[in-house]
């Protein structure tokens, strides 16, 4: 049986921790506080930028998967160690590191997302995750460590409350009938990326080797707008269409100055002001992971997001 070690147990964390476990593997998952034992998942609490602490705690892994953040407003801070305690780890355990990334090295673009575009981002969460992956590709091109990287577009789909755009502080709105902001234009295209198959691709990439030393996007739906995703939300809950109106950016700049999150949004607004499109085609055309159709994707969301709230469906 192999084992299998998760950092991080947010939405994606979980997923990935619990499909492996329903494949029959041993899976460790590390977090700073811990969390009761549940079937084929151990549990662990520490703190994983602690090198020597995270190399005991991954001895024997097949993979190592890291799905952890520091919180937003940290990263600048926090994510160098972070990064570096587990490129220690996967390098002193010989386990092949799967890293969960996301769009924000590429900084703004024109045109579609590809792998091949350069991690050019100016603004400092965007630089961080890019020397976050250059460190690990580095190490993984000296022959010291084994790394590829998988990178999603925003967060959506069952679990996830806090940070995607289409979770906390839209669906409790919407399962109201309730009007909801968009962050930036609600008519632009942009790419929502459904957290089973980011699990999914992370757990395929893991077991092959021809995925390994690189970068892919995770294979993605094609881009829809705020508006056109809140549509479909709406008429899945069956609570009629919603208004969706635009947040002033006077609004957003106020709220930044009592909320670090909001106030770290400026940085990657152009997402959402400007089509943001990925393009997963170089990992659907190699591997078996393909997007979950979208009506799929919708409904599974809107069905958790009852079951959590307790709205009737």
């Amino acid at each position: 049986m192999n084992v299998y070690v998760v950092i991080g147990f947010g939405p994606t964390g979980a997923a990935v921790a619990r499909l492996l476990a329903a494949e029959g593997h041993s899976v460790r998952v590390i977090t700073t506080s811990g969390r009761g034992p549940e079937s084929g998942i151990e549990h662990v609490a520490l703190d994983a930028a602690n090198s020597t602490r995270l190399i005991e705690a991954t001895r024997g892994a097949t993979a190592i998967f890291n799905c952890a953040a520091p919180p937003y407003h940290r990263w600048a801070d926090e994510w160098p160690p972070l990064a570096t305690s587990v490129c220690a780890a996967a390098e002193s355990t010989g386990a092949v590191l799967v890293m969960l990334g996301n769009l924000y090295g590429y900084g703004p673009v024109d045109g579609p997302l590809t792998e091949e575009l350069p991690l050019a981002a100016s603004g400092p969460k965007g630089r961080v995750r890019a020397a976050v992956w250059e460190q690990a590709r580095g190490l993984h091109e000296q022959g010291r460590i084994t790394a590829v990287e998988v990178r999603a577009s925003d967060f959506f789909g069952p679990g996830v409350t806090d940070g995607g755009h289409l979770a906390g502080r839209v669906m409790p709105r919407l399962l109201r009938g309730k009007a909801v902001s968009a962050l930036g234009d609600p008519d632009v295209p942009h790419s929502w990326t459904y957290v089973p198959d980011v699990a999914r691709t992370l757990v395929e990439a893991s077991g092959e080797e021809r995925a390994w030393g690189r970068a892919w996007h995770v294979p993605t739906a094609p881009a829809l707008s705020f508006r056109e995703m809140v549509d479909r939300l709406a008429a899945r809950s069956a609570t009629g269409p919603v208004a969706v109106r635009r947040t002033p950016p006077a609004v957003l700049g106020a709220a930044g100055l009592f909320s670090p999150l909001i106030r770290e949004l400026k940085e990657i607004r152009y997402q959402f002001d400007r089509p943001f499109v990925v393009d997963s085609s170089a990992y659907e055309a190699e591997f078996a992971t393909h997007p979950t159709p979208i009506d799929e994707q919708v409904a599974a969301t809107v069905d958790w997001w009852h079951d959590r709230l307790g709205t009737t469906r």
